[in-house]
């Protein structure tokens, strides 16, 4: 069985970071794509970043390009979402996701293109 555990939220001040960890089990495959989202209260949930297993490429949201960073420990099978300069506007619940097989640039921000979706974990940021 598949499992996505999504953890490290909290609250922080703007300005402040957190990360984020998303923690696979029961993948049987190695190529693979993780990816996270958010969902603020009243709102669409949004793609914010996806790293694929392989070749380790990574995708970005315009919001967070420079003030994310996303990365993949294979062996543990764990991706990281390092959250810097945070702002009141990146308050949602975080979510990862993943889908067998890589993603590209026209398809990892689609959530139906992803076959697991895992609990979320709460992002709040004071201002």
């Amino acid at each position: 069985e598949v499992q996505l555990q999504a953890s490290g939220g909290g609250l922080v001040q703007a300005g402040g970071s957190l990360r984020l960890s998303c923690a696979a089990s029961g993948f049987i495959f190695d190529d693979y794509a993780i990816g996270w989202f958010r969902q603020a209260p009243g709102k669409e949930r949004e793609g914010v970043s996806c790293i694929n297993s392989e070749d380790g490429s990574t995708y970005y949201a315009d919001a967070v390009k420079g003030r994310f960073t996303i990365s993949i420990d294979n062996a543990k099978k764990t991706v990281y979402l390092q959250m810097n300069s945070l702002k009141p506007s990146d308050t949602a619940v975080y979510y990862c996701a993943a889908d067998w097989g890589p993603l590209d640039s026209d398809s990892w921000e689609n959530v139906d293109e992803y076959d697991y979706l895992g609990q979320g974990t709460q992002v709040t940021v004071s201002s």
